[in-house]
């Protein structure tokens, strides 16, 4: 008979083994869509890559249709975004509120804009790519708009000016299409449009 102990052991190890699958298939879904594209990749592909029979891509999110929305949707989950809105509420300067959301979304854009770049361009043609720039876009407004809360809290807003607005000031600046055109489109390096961003946001919300 088991012991008691022996019981969660072996619950830890297959919880750990569907972990390491997931994350598998993910990297491995990631890489392919963007060195060949979301239509042009294929599951048996992904399941090679990942190191696993196509059954599990299956089970993992639904096969390529639910993989783009499963893994921007395990980015949005992830440890440091509640870190992110924790540092957002805990700031009582408006300058340092600014220059740490922007560095931030910065960074978000940074890190996934190969990936964003395919949902943006499959989206308009498939249902899981559709869903996945919702995910996407709910989890930067949630912490733009605790932004624009923050300051408004702070008393720092240009007169007129609530939050719903100052939050779509905020998305205007800082989500993913500003950063496509200032550096994909205008050529400037991230550090040139943080620094611009910044110095716009200053203007556009605070007295």
């Amino acid at each position: 008979m088991p012991t008691t102990s022996s019981k969660p052991a072996g619950g830890g190890r297959r919880a750990e083994y569907a972990a390491a699958t997931r994350r598998a298939i993910h990297d491995a879904a990631r890489s392919l869509f963007v060195t060949k594209g979301f239509f042009a990749t294929t599951v048996d592909e992904i399941a090679d890559a990942a190191r696993v029979a196509p059954a599990s891509v299956y089970a993992v999110a639904g096969g390529k249709q639910g993989l783009l929305a499963a893994i921007i949707e395990a980015r949005t989950t992830a440890s440091d975004v509640d870190e992110t809105f924790a540092r957002i509420d805990a700031q009582d300067d408006a300058d340092e509120l600014l220059r740490f959301i922007t560095h931030a979304t910065r960074g978000r854009f940074e890190g996934s804009r190969d990936l964003m770049r395919v949902v943006v361009d499959t989206a308009p043609h498939d249902a899981g790519a559709a869903q996945a720039l919702r995910v996407a876009h709910a989890s930067l407004r949630e912490g733009l708009r605790r932004t624009a809360e923050r300051l408004a809290g702070l008393g720092v807003l240009r007169d007129g000016l609530d939050v719903d607005e100052a939050t779509d000031i905020l998305w205007f600046y800082l989500c993913n299409s500003a950063y496509f055109t200032l550096v994909d489109d205008n050529g400037w390096s991230l550090d040139r449009a943080e620094a611009w961003a910044f110095d716009a946001l200053r203007g556009a919300l605070l007295r």
